[in-house]
């Protein structure tokens, strides 16, 4: 079963993943793709790594995102991806053009596919202005095609607000 856990910055929509996660009984594997490209983002990765049960894997992949899913899915297990944008943005900034249309495109397929429990944690940016710069409003678009081809696929879609988790999709909470 797949779920897209979409919210705002400081929705609570990661709060509300791992939650899910503990609940679910499984084994969860963690699957980072923040990369720590300034002392803010190191220490926000740590307070990250802190907060999370030490008993949970963790697998940190900012590019391969379908791989890792295909290497760690098993029927017994959780996986939590944090976060999705992270994700895009990695590949929208690397050298490679094709890189983000692979990838995508990876995710995409595999998803259905695989076994156990995987939720998708991203974050919801279409709810403000058109971003001035060319990149940034690609990101915006990508983003948001993103998540209405996951939100097709996801049994359940949840959508975060001050905390507040809103079923957008699927079976109530």
């Amino acid at each position: 079963m797949a779920e897209l856990i979409l919210g705002g910055a400081r929705s609570g929509k990661s709060r509300y993943a791992e939650r899910r996660a503990t609940e679910s009984g499984l084994d969860v594997v963690y699957i980072a793709t923040c990369q720590p490209r300034d002392a803010e983002m190191r220490e926000r990765i740590e307070r990250h790594r802190d907060q999370r049960p030490a008993h949970w894997a963790l697998v940190e992949e900012p590019l391969a995102l379908a791989r890792v899913l295909r290497e760690q899915a098993r029927e017994d297990r959780c996986l939590l991806v944090d976060c999705l944008t992270l994700w895009l943005s990695n590949l929208l900034l690397t050298d490679d053009p094709q890189a983000w249309a692979r990838e995508r495109s990876a995710l995409l397929e595999t998803l259905p596919a695989l076994p156990g429990r995987v939720l998708l944690v991203s974050n919801e940016t279409g709810l403000g202005v058109v971003p001035m710069g060319e990149l940034t409003r690609r990101f915006v678009d990508e983003a948001g095609w993103l998540h209405q081809a996951l939100a097709a696929d996801c049994e359940r879609v949840v959508f975060c607000v001050a905390g507040l988790p809103q079923v957008l999709k699927g079976e109530p909470l």
